[in-house]
């Protein structure tokens, strides 16, 4: 039996996209603003499950709250910087239960920031 590692890269961006029911384009747009989690230089860029949830939350912010890439870079910040591992993991939960509850059709995407 098999424990899963959260932790372990295992994603590419294609699929995330189709998690959340966003473009590729727009999730790499984030990227390259620099609000997703930064890896080690790799021929192909695969993410985690629990990068999964901050993305989640990124495109969360982005897409309903309508924020922009530097107020997601100050929200993530004070995410990082002052939330207790726990406490950050039960709201990022928080969040991707939300965006479960908002089907794909209500979310839509942000092409410009």
């Amino acid at each position: 039996m098999a424990i899963l590692d959260n932790n372990k890269d295992v994603l590419p961006l294609s699929s995330i996209a189709e998690l959340l029911s966003a473009k590729v384009r727009t999730l790499k747009m984030y990227e390259e603003k620099g609000l997703f989690p930064h890896h080690k230089e790799q021929i192909k860029k695969l993410y985690s499950i629990n990068d999964v949830k901050l993305i989640t939350f990124v495109h969360y912010l982005a897409s309903v709250n309508k924020i922009n890439a530097n107020g997601i870079k100050c929200i993530l910040e004070i995410l990082n910087s002052y939330m207790q591992e726990e406490n950050r993991e039960v709201f990022l939960t928080m969040i991707e239960e939300k965006m479960e509850a908002l089907s794909g059709k209500d979310i839509k995407d942000v092409e410009s920031m």
